[in-house]
């Protein structure tokens, strides 16, 4: 977490940039809607036969999506096993991460901040762009906005740390703010991609589904209210709403969005 701190099938998939809080991108700030869809129309919809649930054996009669998308404030999310056969094999260009890919999570938290994190596991294993795959369709967030933030954040490498020793791995998962997601062992936001993911955007979806409602406390830039990605996208970074910093970021991850930067020579041929 920064300061509070590809659909298409690809080649590969794609981290470090530095740290979060070192790099501020480049470009005009987007509105959602320019950018990327913060409801889909092409997720798969939840129906009475075959339809992706929160919880459950996986359901192999649903169709592959072609994109993972972000899903509607309420939508019933896939399960992990669903998206475990709905992700999309692509080749390892990070294999600096291997034995944290190769790691499963711990399972699901004893002591979550609140009930929908009760469904994280890191029950996952791949190449990293697999990873973020899986990550971004458990929690119905557009899985390109879940590249673009992990290359600001981490250029994805899950052996990350930023924020003066705070923030770990591939989303910068900030430890004093998610202790729950740190036990000190195998499996955690720190030794496990797939866990850090996995915290990490249970963060993102529990702020878009209206579960912050502290943000409309302190200093903000507009009253916070759900269904607002890109809004969860800036608060990850600067812990408010749409104050100065995590405006600027908005504006850094979705200048790598619009980019893709995940496919350039420089972003591919890193080698930590």
């Amino acid at each position: 977490m920064g300061g509070w701190r590809w659909v298409r099938v690809l080649p590969g998939g794609l981290a470090l940039v530095l740290l979060a809080a070192c790099a501020s991108g480049g470009g005009a700030l987007l509105t959602p809607s320019s950018v990327a869809p913060t409801t889909a129309s092409t997720a798969p919809t939840p129906t009475s036969a075959g339809a992706p649930t929160s919880a459950g054996a996986p359901t192999s009669a649903a169709p592959r999506p072609a994109h993972f998308n972000t899903l509607p404030v309420g939508a019933a999310l896939p399960s992990e096993e669903q998206c475990a056969q709905w992700v999309r094999k692509t080749p390892e260009t990070r294999p600096m991460n291997t034995p944290y890919n190769e790691t499963r999570g711990f399972g699901s938290p004893a002591d979550p901040p609140m009930p929908l994190y009760k469904r994280v596991t890191g029950n996952f294993t791949g190449t990293t762009d697999e990873i973020l795959q899986w990550g971004a369709c458990k929690w119905g967030i557009d899985e390109d906005i879940v590249r673009a933030q992990a290359a600001k954040e981490s250029w994805w490498t899950q052996t990350n740390v930023g924020d003066n020793g705070e923030s770990f791995g591939i989303l910068q998962a900030r430890q004093p703010y998610m202790e729950w997601a740190f036990n000190n062992g195998v499996g955690d936001a720190r030794s496990s991609t797939a866990f850090n993911v996995d915290a990490s955007l249970a963060a993102r979806r529990n702020c878009f589904e209206g579960n912050e409602t502290w943000l409309n406390t302190p200093d903000r830039g507009r009253d916070y209210a759900a269904g607002d990605i890109w809004g969860c996208v800036g608060m990850w970074f600067s812990g408010r709403w749409y104050t100065q910093p995590a405006v600027d970021y908005i504006a850094a991850v979705q200048d790598y969005l619009k980019n893709e930067v995940w496919l350039t020579n420089d972003f591919l041929k890193y080698s930590g």
